[in-house]
């Protein structure tokens, strides 16, 4: 199963899309997690209401997306274990466009989910396609028959 999750499409297609989507949930990740880029900080962060109702203690869902956006972002960039990753961004952006977003309808001007759902859309296609090229998952794949 292990092999499964790491298998990877030999592709470059995934490079900039690697490069991108780490980079945007690094940087957002930081902000929430160390309060660097004028970010709030994993205190004042876990502080928020969480966008649903059963997503209870706040605290904790709060943590979880700030830990997801970093942790994911840094998967995602070095292509290690990309669809977990991908998964991580995948479900904070789900939250993301249902949760918070929705409510502004599509574009980014009235808050809505235009650049939340482009994200989501991104993060789906590397959870399908896994690190491709340049990754780490393709290396520690390469001789065991498992890449594509």
């Amino acid at each position: 199963m292990f092999q499964r999750l790491m298998e990877t499409h030999v592709t470059w297609a995934t490079v900039p899309l690697r490069l991108a989507l780490g980079l945007i949930f690094i940087a957002h990740g930081a902000q929430k997690v160390f309060g660097v880029w004028n970010g709030p900080g994993l205190a004042r962060w876990v502080a928020n209401p969480t966008p649903f109702a059963f997503m209870r203690p706040a605290w904790f869902w709060m943590g979880a997306a700030a830990l997801f956006e970093l942790i994911g972002g840094a998967l995602i960039l070095l292509g290690l274990l990309t669809r977990i990753g991908a998964a991580m961004i995948l479900i904070v952006m789900l939250t993301a466009v249902f949760g918070v977003h929705w409510s502004g309808g599509f574009f980014l001007q009235n808050r809505g989910i235009e650049y939340a759902f482009a994200l989501l859309c991104a993060s789906l296609a590397l959870l399908i396609m896994g690190g491709g090229r340049i990754s780490f998952d393709g290396v520690l794949m390469r001789g065991r028959g498992r890449r594509r």
